[in-house]
Protein backbone atom coordinates (compact mmCIF):
# COMPACT_ATOMS: atom_id res chain seq x y z
CA UNK A 1 0.00 0.00 0.00
CA UNK A 2 1.72 3.44 -1.16
CA UNK A 3 -0.20 6.81 0.21
CA UNK A 4 0.13 9.95 -0.95
CA UNK A 5 0.64 12.19 2.16
CA UNK A 6 0.05 15.50 -0.52
CA UNK A 7 -3.42 14.53 -1.05
CA UNK A 8 -4.55 13.85 2.76
CA UNK A 9 -6.70 16.42 4.33
CA UNK A 10 -4.50 17.34 7.25
CA UNK A 11 -6.58 15.45 9.67
CA UNK A 12 -6.05 12.27 8.24
CA UNK A 13 -2.50 13.35 7.53
CA UNK A 14 -2.12 13.90 11.56
CA UNK A 15 -3.88 10.35 12.14
CA UNK A 16 -1.70 8.25 10.02
CA UNK A 17 1.58 9.69 11.01
CA UNK A 18 1.10 9.93 14.59
CA UNK A 19 -0.08 5.90 14.36
CA UNK A 20 2.57 5.37 12.76
CA UNK A 21 5.93 7.01 14.28
CA UNK A 22 5.50 5.74 17.96
CA UNK A 23 6.23 5.95 20.63
CA UNK A 24 7.18 9.49 21.12
CA UNK A 25 7.79 10.90 24.50
CA UNK A 26 6.02 13.82 26.13
CA UNK A 27 6.79 17.00 27.19
CA UNK A 28 4.93 18.04 29.59
CA UNK A 29 4.89 21.67 29.15
CA UNK A 30 4.77 24.27 32.21
CA UNK A 31 4.51 27.87 31.72
CA UNK A 32 3.76 30.90 33.11
CA UNK A 33 1.83 34.30 32.07
CA UNK A 34 3.01 37.36 32.46
CA UNK A 35 0.20 37.88 34.57
CA UNK A 36 1.44 35.20 36.63
CA UNK A 37 -0.77 32.31 35.51
CA UNK A 38 0.64 28.62 35.21
CA UNK A 39 -0.05 26.72 32.73
CA UNK A 40 0.48 23.05 31.87
CA UNK A 41 -0.47 21.17 28.80
CA UNK A 42 1.16 18.03 26.86
CA UNK A 43 3.03 17.62 24.10
CA UNK A 44 4.18 14.47 22.04
CA UNK A 45 5.80 16.28 19.08
CA UNK A 46 8.75 16.63 21.45
CA UNK A 47 12.65 15.58 21.42
CA UNK A 48 15.68 16.44 22.57
CA UNK A 49 18.20 17.38 20.00
CA UNK A 50 22.04 17.70 21.21
CA UNK A 51 23.82 18.44 24.47
CA UNK A 52 26.04 21.21 23.52
CA UNK A 53 23.97 23.34 23.19
CA UNK A 54 21.41 21.48 24.83
CA UNK A 55 18.51 21.59 22.48
CA UNK A 56 14.63 20.48 23.59
CA UNK A 57 12.67 20.46 20.05
CA UNK A 58 9.07 20.97 20.82
CA UNK A 59 5.99 20.93 17.79
CA UNK A 60 3.75 23.31 19.20
CA UNK A 61 -0.01 23.72 17.57
CA UNK A 62 -2.54 26.54 17.36
CA UNK A 63 -6.30 26.46 17.66
CA UNK A 64 -8.26 25.77 14.96
CA UNK A 65 -9.02 29.55 14.21
CA UNK A 66 -4.85 29.94 14.29
CA UNK A 67 -5.14 31.76 17.67
CA UNK A 68 -1.94 30.06 19.65
CA UNK A 69 -2.50 28.20 22.74
CA UNK A 70 -1.59 29.16 26.35
CA UNK A 71 1.67 27.54 26.41
CA UNK A 72 2.68 29.10 23.01
CA UNK A 73 1.58 32.62 23.41
CA UNK A 74 3.17 32.42 27.42
CA UNK A 75 6.81 31.39 25.66
CA UNK A 76 6.11 34.38 23.01
CA UNK A 77 5.87 36.73 25.78
CA UNK A 78 8.51 35.12 28.25
CA UNK A 79 10.63 33.09 26.41
CA UNK A 80 10.68 30.18 29.13
CA UNK A 81 9.03 27.02 29.95
CA UNK A 82 9.94 23.60 31.87
CA UNK A 83 9.61 20.41 30.13
CA UNK A 84 8.25 17.36 32.85
CA UNK A 85 8.34 14.07 32.48
CA UNK A 86 5.21 11.59 32.97
CA UNK A 87 5.80 8.54 34.64
CA UNK A 88 2.65 5.98 34.02
CA UNK A 89 1.00 6.92 37.51
CA UNK A 90 0.97 10.53 36.39
CA UNK A 91 -0.49 10.16 32.88
CA UNK A 92 -4.28 10.33 33.66
CA UNK A 93 -3.42 14.16 35.55
CA UNK A 94 -1.17 14.88 32.70
CA UNK A 95 -4.13 14.42 29.93
CA UNK A 96 -6.39 16.24 32.26
CA UNK A 97 -4.06 19.01 31.76
CA UNK A 98 -4.90 18.89 27.87
CA UNK A 99 -8.41 20.46 28.71
CA UNK A 100 -9.62 23.90 27.29
CA UNK A 101 -9.19 26.34 30.56
CA UNK A 102 -9.72 30.08 30.00
CA UNK A 103 -6.17 31.87 30.31
CA UNK A 104 -7.01 33.52 33.47
CA UNK A 105 -7.23 29.98 34.92
CA UNK A 106 -4.41 27.66 35.09
CA UNK A 107 -4.51 24.18 34.57
CA UNK A 108 -2.24 23.15 37.87
CA UNK A 109 -4.50 25.39 39.91
CA UNK A 110 -7.74 24.10 39.18
CA UNK A 111 -6.65 20.08 38.97
CA UNK A 112 -4.58 20.68 42.33
CA UNK A 113 -1.00 20.06 41.10
CA UNK A 114 1.74 21.20 43.04
CA UNK A 115 4.20 22.76 41.44
CA UNK A 116 7.44 23.91 42.47
CA UNK A 117 10.21 26.56 41.97
CA UNK A 118 12.48 26.46 39.29
CA UNK A 119 16.09 27.48 39.81
CA UNK A 120 16.96 29.44 36.20
CA UNK A 121 13.32 30.14 34.81
CA UNK A 122 10.04 31.67 36.01
CA UNK A 123 8.28 28.74 34.91
CA UNK A 124 7.62 26.62 37.51
CA UNK A 125 7.98 22.71 37.55
CA UNK A 126 5.88 20.07 38.24
CA UNK A 127 6.52 18.58 41.46
CA UNK A 128 4.88 15.10 41.40
CA UNK A 129 7.25 14.90 38.01
CA UNK A 130 10.65 12.51 38.31
CA UNK A 131 12.25 14.81 35.89
CA UNK A 132 11.98 18.62 34.71
CA UNK A 133 14.13 20.41 32.49
CA UNK A 134 14.22 24.11 32.70
CA UNK A 135 14.85 25.60 28.94
CA UNK A 136 14.93 28.82 27.56
CA UNK A 137 13.66 29.57 23.87
CA UNK A 138 16.45 30.06 21.03
CA UNK A 139 14.07 30.12 18.03
CA UNK A 140 10.81 29.11 16.64
CA UNK A 141 9.48 28.74 13.38
CA UNK A 142 6.45 28.72 11.86
CA UNK A 143 5.30 25.88 9.16
CA UNK A 144 1.68 27.43 8.42
CA UNK A 145 -1.39 28.89 10.14
CA UNK A 146 -1.69 25.91 12.81
CA UNK A 147 1.32 24.53 13.70
CA UNK A 148 5.31 25.97 15.19
CA UNK A 149 8.41 24.48 15.70
CA UNK A 150 9.63 25.96 18.98
CA UNK A 151 13.90 25.23 19.75
CA UNK A 152 15.01 25.66 23.71
CA UNK A 153 17.60 25.43 25.28
CA UNK A 154 17.98 23.14 28.34
CA UNK A 155 19.86 24.90 31.23
CA UNK A 156 19.03 23.03 34.12
CA UNK A 157 17.85 19.31 35.42
CA UNK A 158 15.57 18.41 38.38
CA UNK A 159 15.14 14.93 39.18
CA UNK A 160 13.45 12.65 42.04
CA UNK A 161 15.83 11.76 44.59
CA UNK A 162 17.82 8.26 43.94
CA UNK A 163 17.18 8.74 39.79
CA UNK A 164 20.95 10.50 39.12
CA UNK A 165 23.94 9.13 40.32
CA UNK A 166 25.73 12.22 41.55
CA UNK A 167 28.83 11.12 40.90
CA UNK A 168 28.66 9.49 37.34
CA UNK A 169 25.10 10.88 36.66
CA UNK A 170 23.87 7.55 35.63
CA UNK A 171 20.34 7.51 35.43
CA UNK A 172 18.31 4.47 37.22
CA UNK A 173 14.65 4.75 36.55
CA UNK A 174 13.93 1.56 38.80
CA UNK A 175 11.66 0.05 35.90
CA UNK A 176 9.17 3.27 36.49
CA UNK A 177 9.91 4.75 32.82
CA UNK A 178 7.86 8.21 31.33
CA UNK A 179 4.97 7.23 29.86
CA UNK A 180 4.79 7.15 25.86
CA UNK A 181 2.33 8.54 23.37
CA UNK A 182 1.31 6.51 21.00
CA UNK A 183 -2.09 7.51 18.80
CA UNK A 184 -5.59 8.39 19.40
CA UNK A 185 -6.26 8.13 23.31
CA UNK A 186 -3.47 5.75 23.74
CA UNK A 187 -0.19 5.65 25.23
CA UNK A 188 2.31 3.18 26.06
CA UNK A 189 4.51 2.00 28.93
CA UNK A 190 8.67 0.84 28.77
CA UNK A 191 8.39 -2.24 30.17
CA UNK A 192 11.17 -4.35 28.49
CA UNK A 193 14.62 -3.26 28.19
CA UNK A 194 16.58 -5.23 25.30
CA UNK A 195 20.30 -5.18 26.10
CA UNK A 196 22.43 -3.27 23.44
CA UNK A 197 24.44 -6.27 21.35
CA UNK A 198 27.57 -5.10 20.39
CA UNK A 199 28.74 -7.06 16.70
CA UNK A 200 32.06 -8.56 17.34
CA UNK A 201 34.77 -7.43 14.89
CA UNK A 202 35.02 -9.20 11.93
CA UNK A 203 38.92 -10.77 12.10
Amino acid sequence: MQVDLDALPAQDRYKLLAAVVIPRPVAWVTTVSPEGVVNAAPYSFFNVFGETPALIVLGLQHKPDGTPKDTTRNIERTGEFVVNLATPALTEAMVATAAAYPPERGEPEALGLETAPSAKVAPPRLAAAPVSLECRRIVSLAFGPNRALLVGEAVALHAREGLVDPETLRVDWGGDYPVARLFADRYGRVEEIEPRVIPAPRP
